[in-house]
């Protein structure tokens, strides 16, 4: 699971979604993400090698709140 946009760090998407703007949830290829609910997720897009990973909660399809 990747969000959007691609956040180059995870200190980057927690001062997002802090700052209230919309973050989404995707997954390529591997179906659709839950509406709401807590999913984890990785970081920067492929092809970048992955440098962090997070555990997100997802309300109405947005991410309100990083978790770890």
């Amino acid at each position: 699971m990747y969000v959007s946009p691609n956040f180059p760090t995870k200190t980057a998407l927690k001062k997002a979604v802090a700052a209230g703007e919309e973050v989404t949830v995707f997954a390529p290829g591997l179906g659709t993400p839950k509406e709401n609910g807590v999913e984890t997720i990785e970081g920067p897009h492929y092809p970048k090698p992955h440098t962090w990973y997070a555990q997100v909660v997802v309300e109405n399809g947005k991410v309100v709140k990083v978790k770890s």
